[in-house]
């Protein structure tokens, strides 16, 4: 395999990398607290073998989350709150302590509050937050749950130094490996936070893409018709 077709392949695996992540970003425009995802290429240059030349190629390796605040939607209940602003909800899964920006909480058969995943939420002390089933439930701005007037606690609304470096768990999740944070974000009782993915954007994307790809394609089979087109001539002239 020679140089050209080295460059291009690089190309069109970095493309299709590319692809997944905006199709993923548009299968994900309706869920709530989604974070659209972005490619970023690398360029590696490699030494030739024997030569004092090199050979520069591409590389998709890193995801990178777009942390922007996404449009907030009135539902009206109770449980379900959003954030506006810097901040995440803190809960609890099978592997720790994890981040999200998905608000739309509910009540399970015990009285905790939990996400739509049935992970507890947590307090600002790292514990399960329960709210009775009974009474009027009130969540003031600064997270803190009231139930007929008396406070229950609360939500634990935090972030970290450097949110670029958060690590997605899947969905809507993130876990940090970074110290937390109290964050200044201002909760809203009765919205959810809508995903911040931009769906005419993200068509416009993987068209560019598509392109970009069937172009590469195109160049791939171009090299490759070269190739035997020497290797037939080399034959007949043996």
């Amino acid at each position: 395999m020679d140089n050209p077709t080295y460059l291009a392949l690089s190309r069109q695996s970095g493309l299709l990398k590319e692809m997944q992540v905006v199709a993923n970003n548009i299968a994900n425009v309706s869920t709530t607290g989604y974070r659209r995802e972005g490619v970023v290429f690398a360029e590696m240059i490699e030494t030739l073998p024997g030569e004092a030349e090199s050979i520069s190629m591409t590389e998709a390796r890193v995801r990178r989350t777009d942390f922007s605040q996404g449009a907030m939607t009135r539902t009206g209940g109770p449980l379900d709150v959003a954030i506006e602003g810097d901040g995440f909800f803190m809960v609890q899964t099978r592997q720790g302590p994890t981040l999200t920006r998905n608000g739309a909480f509910a009540r399970d058969a015990a009285g905790a509050l939990v996400t739509s995943d049935g992970y507890p939420v947590l307090d600002e002390g790292g514990a399960a937050l329960f709210v009775p089933a009974v009474g009027e439930v009130v969540v003031a701005t600064d997270g803190t749950i009231s139930v007929d007037g008396e406070v229950q606690g609360r939500l634990a609304v935090v972030t970290v130094p450097e949110p670029e470096n958060l690590i997605r768990e899947g969905g809507v999740m993130f876990r940090a490996d970074q110290p937390l944070e109290p964050a200044d974000g201002v909760i809203f009782q009765g919205f959810v936070e809508d995903g911040n993915v931009q769906p005419v954007v993200e068509l416009a994307r993987m068209i560019e893409v598509q392109r970009a790809y069937e172009l590469g394609q195109a160049m791939l089979e171009r090299e490759d018709e070269r190739i035997r087109a020497a290797v037939r001539q080399l034959g007949g002239q043996a």
